[in-house]
């Protein structure tokens, strides 16, 4: 495969605008207020089949369990909400990059983007999109962190359930894939605690990022896998406080420090983060295998996605000719959730890549969550 085609199998978003406005920005003296309500709002042209959008900013909770500015977009459709209000999907992105210009509601073709966003919208289904911390709103994005990720897309769910004809309904399902599907699952493993007066029937993830460390190894040597990696230790570096240079050559950091500022957009774009990165096919780690360093290790394992609430089924999609996210890892995760008790829905994409594997499961993955909001038995695939 060209080198070109490898890169653009990592990330699914594209068309990110540049063009940032004092929307993203509020004063500390409005952070006071419960996780999930919203600061402002205001109107986005664009969404399918005449729907409402706004960008929002809301409250969520940071890493150090205070108070932070999160935004995204949250579209609900046409006519009044039904009696209970309206079924809410939170759509979990794929990595779009770690600097606040990389937010997906400044891209350009966002409602393209969101896998499905045509069909949810024509079942009465309110889509609620979060950026997660740090993209659009002040940085760093703590990158590939589940619990930041998890409580941003929950509490875009509490935001969207203020907006007008939202209806504030209390049922939801998450639906992420790569990045977005470690933040889906995240959300899963935390929303009883965190979110008590939510309803989660669901949780569907394509091709998602679960186990950090096997991640890391599997995909060390690979275009792709350098760009990952150098985002993570950039992104955590920062949000961690971890010594990079323990395991950085120091001869490496201009074209991490480079890749860092660049949104993941369109295949243009990504040949010239190719071309950013080449320094890397030289110079990159100081250790052989970074899994194994630490604080790094035990940042991969807290980050890695673990066992859900058994009576919150699960919708799993996974290409059999993913590079990046190895099917044996995604069958490695249904296990662990099978032994756990959940119900789980695996679903097989033959032929298909990490890029399109949330496209090519989306109506599995819409019909699958229309079907819970329907309440019926969740099928499950777990061999008991």
């Amino acid at each position: 495969m060209p080198n070109a085609l490898v890169a653009a199998a990592v990330f699914g978003l594209a068309g990110i605008a540049s063009a940032q406005t004092t929307f993203y920005d509020a004063p500390a003296s409005l952070l006071a207020g419960a996780p999930g309500s919203l600061v402002r709002q205001e109107p986005m042209d664009g969404a399918p089949l005449g729907a409402t959008t706004y960008r929002v900013l809301y409250r969520s909770t940071g890493l150090n369990g205070r108070p932070i500015f999160v935004s995204g977009v949250v579209i609900v459709p046409q006519a009044e909400a039904p009696p209970g209000g309206r079924p809410i999907v939170a759509w979990a992105h794929p990595t779009s990059g770690i600097v606040p210009r990389c937010a997906p509601s400044l891209a350009i073709f966002l409602f393209q983007q969101i896998q499905g966003l045509r069909s949810m919208i024509s079942r009465g289904f309110v889509v609620a999109a979060t950026d997660y911390p740090g993209l659009g709103t002040p940085g760093p994005h703590p990158y590939l962190v589940g619990e930041s990720e998890g409580r941003a897309v929950i509490d875009i769910v509490r935001a969207a359930r203020s907006l007008p004809r939202a209806g504030e309904g209390r049922d939801f399902t998450v639906w992420g894939h790569s990045q977005g599907g470690q933040a889906a699952l995240f959300a899963g493993m935390i929303a009883n605690a965190y979110a008590p007066e939510l309803r989660l029937l669901g949780v569907a993830a394509a091709a998602p990022a679960t186990d950090l460390a096997k991640l890391m190894s599997d995909d060390i040597n690979s275009i792709g896998g350098k760009n990952i990696t150098a985002m993570t230790l950039w992104s955590w570096h920062r949000v961690y406080g971890a010594v990079i240079d323990k395991i950085v050559d120091p001869r490496a950091m201009p074209a991490i420090d480079s890749l860092a500022q660049e949104c993941i957009e369109g295949p243009f774009d990504l040949i010239v983060r190719q071309r950013t990165g080449r320094p890397l096919e030289q110079y990159f780690l100081t250790v052989q295998d970074p899994t194994k360093a630490e604080p790094w290790r035990s940042l991969l394992e807290q980050n890695s996605t673990g066992v859900l609430s058994s009576e919150i089924p699960i919708f799993l999609a996974q290409g059999t000719n993913d590079q990046i996210i190895r099917p044996a890892v995604t069958q490695a995760y249904m296990d662990k959730l099978c032994r756990a008790g959940s119900k789980v829905r695996m679903v097989l994409l033959p032929g298909i890549g990490h890029g399109r594997a949330a496209q090519a499961s989306t109506m599995a993955a819409v019909n699958w969550m229309t079907d819970r909001f329907a309440g019926k038995i969740p099928p499950d695939d777990c061999v008991r």
